[in-house]
């Protein structure tokens, strides 16, 4: 009897020591194991688990400031009319006019454009 329960243990443990070791395909349906303090647990998830279809394309974000951002930024600073006027691989200076006359901010390169000066 105990024989049989360690070859059965043995053989459940291979088992699922093959299923974990599997490679992860990019699949929509799932296959979940888990093992924590309530003790094992398994679910099976089938579609794309309730998220949105827009979460699956692919975001295109600018890791850097841009000219449009830079300019947005120094109109929500007060300045009126804002350009670019100067801008190379690190800086982006943008000039317009404010109440008191004409003004120049410039950002950095950066991300959300940290003003420099």
């Amino acid at each position: 009897m105990f024989q049989k329960l360690k070859i059965a243990t043995a053989s459940a443990l291979i088992g699922l020591g093959t299923l974990l070791a599997a490679p992860a395909t990019a699949q929509a349906d799932s296959l979940y194991f888990g093992f924590g303090i309530g003790g094992p647990s398994g679910d099976y998830l089938y579609g794309n688990s309730g998220r949105s279809h827009r979460a699956e394309r692919p975001r295109h974000h600018h890791p850097s400031c841009t000219h449009g951002q830079a300019v947005r930024k120094a109109e929500s600073m007060g300045i009126r009319r804002a350009r670019v006027v100067r801008a190379n691989r690190n800086i982006i200076r943008v000039a317009g006019r404010t109440h008191r006359g004409p003004q120049q901010v410039v950002f950095a390169r950066a991300p959300r454009c940290p003003v420099i000066r």
